[in-house]
């Protein structure tokens, strides 16, 4: 536990969070990445290229000195840091790596003014007592899905049983066990870990899982990113009978359970978790308003699929926005971008719902905005980011 001259000491530091944490997790990185080359794949280098990386962690680092004393109402952060680290496989070594380049990235940017011995010291302490927190609880999740039905520790050997071409961008991988044995079931909405190795470099990513494990199989659904090394790897290349390892599903963007209508939107390749959630959301019998928005027809993946499950579920309404027409594909619900006049007509009558979406942040920000604006309770609508975490606003 930490003493109570270290917790104010780490709570003095928030000014200088507030200022300048960018710059000192910008130059966390670096330093770890440049000396630590075992933990290079555990990131997403197009996230550390764009910011998005150390601007996570900087918020992160920001909200745990503002909540030093009062740990409890991290819940939220916490639980999605945790889930993150058991995909990608976050293990204890991994922590005092962390933990010395933090140290020096403070000692560095701030100086030696600043960054006195008592500084450094406390906030030693701090990073020390968030690690075993967090180290404590993965190893439960790790163990836990370990035990389970179908579970496995670290890496698992899967085949890709079926490849399929959803849309101009997006393409579905379904990956069967080599070992032929049992998988572990999922909730509607996690993601799944993956370990590959392109041009002798090990990578490492999480994808949300596109569909209920029915037969046996997990099934991915990666849009190609211009920039996406793996992205284009698996598109380029992966092929059906070719094998990669996983890790297991895991995740805390889930349904909540109850009977109030839902409503998924989703903007591009975020449609991939609502469609898990969209089938466990009917298979109960629930209401569901599916809308999805995406830059023309060409693009937009499994559009039959869900006419198909419309067709056959009288409680599923869907509606699609197009931001053009590209004059070949079967015509939107609406064209433009989703506004909140074309979001309201959408939404059940009554606006107690439960509210999820994903998709580009300008896009989830726009929608956050609508749905406050149109009478969803804040608590009831949630959103999750593909990549590191950033506020909507």
């Amino acid at each position: 536990m930490l003493s109570a001259q270290d917790r104010a000491i780490v709570k003095a530091t928030v000014p200088l969070l507030e200022s300048g944490g960018e710059a000192l997790t910008t130059h966390f990185y670096k330093l770890m990445l440049r000396e630590y080359p075992q933990v290079r794949p555990l990131f997403n280098q197009a996230h550390q290229a764009s910011g998005d990386q150390p601007r996570a962690l900087a918020n992160g680092v920001l909200m745990y000195a503002r909540h030093i004393d009062q740990l409890d109402q991290l819940g939220g952060l916490l639980a999605r840091i945790i889930n993150k680290h058991v995909a990608l496989q976050i293990l204890p070594e991994h922590y005092p790596i962390v933990g010395s380049c933090l140290l020096r990235a403070i000692e560095e940017v701030l100086g030696s003014e600043i960054a006195t011995p008592e500084v450094l010291g406390a906030w030693g302490a701090a990073y020390q007592q968030l690690a075993d927190i967090l180290i404590e609880a993965e190893g439960g999740v790790y163990e836990e899905k370990e035990n389970a039905k179908g579970g496995w520790r670290g890496a698992r050997s899967f085949q890709v049983a079926e490849r399929v071409v959803e849309s101009a961008e997006i393409v579905s991988f379904y990956f069967a066990p080599v070992d032929g044995g049992e998988i572990l079931e999922f909730q509607a909405g996690q993601y799944i870990g993956l370990k590959l190795n392109i041009d002798g470099e090990e990578h490492r990513r999480n994808y949300s899982l596109s569909a209920l494990a029915d037969e046996g199989m997990y099934r991915i659904s990666v849009k190609r990113e211009p920039e996406g090394k793996v992205s284009n790897y698996l598109h380029d290349y992966l092929e059906v009978h070719d094998t990669l390892e996983l890790f297991p599903p895991s995740g805390d963007f889930t349904l909540s359970e109850g009977d109030k209508p839902l409503v998924l939107i989703s903007g591009g390749v975020g449609i991939t978790p609502t469609l898990a959630m969209l089938q466990e959301a009917l298979s109960s019998g629930r209401v569901v308003h599916f809308i999805h928005c995406a830059r023309n027809g060409a693009v937009h993946a499994f559009r039959d699929w869900i006419d198909d499950l419309a067709a056959r579920h009288p409680q599923l309404k869907r509606f699609y926005c197009y931001a053009e027409d590209d004059g070949v594909s079967p015509p939107a619900d609406a064209l433009g971008l989703l506004s909140q006049e074309q979001l309201g007509q959408w939404l059940p009558t009554q606006r107690d719902v439960d509210a999820y979406f994903l998709g580009p942040k300008p896009f989830m920000a726009a929608v956050k905005r609508h749905l406050k604006a149109l009478g969803v309770p804040e608590q009831q609508s949630r959103y999750e980011f593909f990549g590191p975490a950033s506020a909507l606003e």
